[in-house]
């Protein structure tokens, strides 16, 4: 399958990224953009280099000149080239495997939106090409990273996490130093933990098993309070409290949200209903999922004191929210404020961070993914369980009885109980994500492992 715009960027098979497709779409790109300069970054996998080098050379020969800020997170490069209003390329595949990559494209002022992919894809179809008679320059930018540190550091202050020990999963996070730099900034003592040189794809959303029980062990081993990363290009964020139980992305954006202090919220219809029971967010979006959604939704908030999260944590800080410092908006996904804001609540309250997540409403999610799937069989039987009543009582029959369906994002049951399936094809990979809802953590999780079997039945 060709590469394809899908929640977030351009993604497909190292294979099928080639140098003449990566600079069809760079052209494309700039065409729709008309800027005189690019901003570039990658993440750790072994074909960004050479996938970057061919971003670098194609803007250059047309003209642009080329800040290449190296090696780092896409919030970290989103937020240069936004403070330079130009366009920046970040050269990833977020948490998917390593044998597939993409490109993240960037306008001055944030991230693109669907009306914004149309256009490339557009300009990509007819071969756009920008033509100049001058060669653009090129130049590195290695403070891109220090930047993005000193945002964190200067906001929450240097001993927001004074007597914190926390450890660092690095795996093949982009942001793994950053992390570490920030902790440490912040007064922490740091863990670093399982570095590795082999790119890892790390869904944050979706923690296996086997990951789960080392971050147990590395808790109890090395007595930490938390455990933080991210995945493969540090926009999304993993936190643990301090028995390695990794805390949902959902309820990292709600701790999150309401230490910043916003009145709007927007998130997609797969995130914890619990938002929606706090009296403090006097109005909450619920938008398709993907950040351009998210984004697209905050520019309709009633209040100025907007953010926007998603289910895997990505966090968009859409106002400037007076800390220690002014903390600016960067409304884009990022990884550090959502993990930040939660350990800097739990200091403030003197509670451990289970502590703090206990004392929220109860409302529990899990999720899982069914890889490899059959894209085909997959969207038959979604289409089959929209279309179909009777197709869809039965499917899900052994879950309870259904009284409401949502069709914003794949199709969302709720059913009397109160318990809640969601059902969506990935829009990065071949992949079906399964989301649960429920009163207890156990049911929810049950509600995920029954719910895979039927499904995978049904997309391999």
């Amino acid at each position: 399958m060709a590469p394809k715009f899908g929640t977030s960027g351009l993604r497909g098979l190292v294979t099928e990224l080639t140098d003449e497709l990566v600079a069809d779409y760079v052209h494309a790109f700039l065409s729709t953009v008309q800027s005189d300069t690019l901003y570039v970054g990658q993440d750790l996998r072994p074909s960004s280099p050479r996938i970057a080098k061919v971003i670098c050379d194609t803007a250059q020969a047309a003209g642009v000149d080329v800040i290449d800020c190296g090696t780092l997170g896409t919030p970290a490069l989103a937020l240069s080239s936004m403070a330079a209003q130009a366009p920046a390329i970040m050269v990833t595949g977020s948490h998917i495997p390593a044998d597939r990559n993409g490109l993240k494209f960037y306008l001055p002022n944030g991230e693109i939106l669907k009306a914004d992919e149309a256009a490339i894809n557009a300009a990509y179809a007819s071969r756009t090409r920008v033509q100049s008679s001058t060669q653009g320059s090129y130049n590195q930018m290695p403070e891109a990273e220090s930047r993005y540190i000193a945002r964190y550091i200067d906001a929450f202050g240097q001993m927001a996490l004074k007597g914190l020990k926390i450890g660092v999963y690095r795996h093949s996070s982009v942001a793994r130093d950053t992390m570490e730099a920030i902790f440490k900034g912040l007064g922490a003592e740091v863990v670093p933990l399982a570095h590795s040189d082999i790119f890892i794809p790390v869904d944050t959303e979706a923690v296996d098993p086997d990951t789960r029980a080392e971050l147990q062990a590395w808790c109890r081993e090395n007595g930490l309070d938390a455990i933080a990363s991210t995945d493969g290009d540090a926009d999304r964020p993993m936190l643990t409290d301090g028995t390695g139980k990794v805390i949902p992305g959902d309820i990292l954006g709600v701790l999150s949200a309401q230490l910043l202090g916003a009145k709007s919220v927007v998130t997609p219809v797969s995130s914890n209903d619990m938002v929606r029971r706090l009296p403090e967010f006097e109005e909450v979006i619920l938008t398709k999922i993907g950040s351009p959604f998210v984004i697209a939704g905050m520019a309709k908030a009633a209040h100025p004191e907007v953010v926007g999260f998603e289910a895997n944590g990505g966090f968009l800080l859409g106002f400037t929210s007076h800390l220690k410092a002014p903390l600016a908006p960067l409304p884009t996904r990022d990884c550090m404020l959502p993990i930040i804001a939660p350990l800097v609540s739990a200091q403030t309250a003197e509670k451990s961070l289970a502590d703090l997540v206990a004392a929220l409403p109860p409302c529990f999610t899990a999720a899982d993914r069914v890889q490899e799937i059959d894209r085909d069989k997959a969207e038959t039987f979604l289409d089959k369980l929209i279309s179909d009543d009777t197709a869809r009582a039965a499917f899900f029959a052994p879950f309870g009885s259904i009284s409401e369906t949502d069709l914003t994002d794949g199709l969302r049951v709720d059913f009397e109980s109160g318990d809640v399936l969601h059902l969506r094809p990935s829009g990065n990979a071949p992949e079906f994500r399964i989301y649960a809802q429920a009163g207890t953590e156990a049911k929810a999780q049950d509600l995920v492992k029954a719910a895979y079997e039927d499904v995978a039945q049904e997309v391999l």
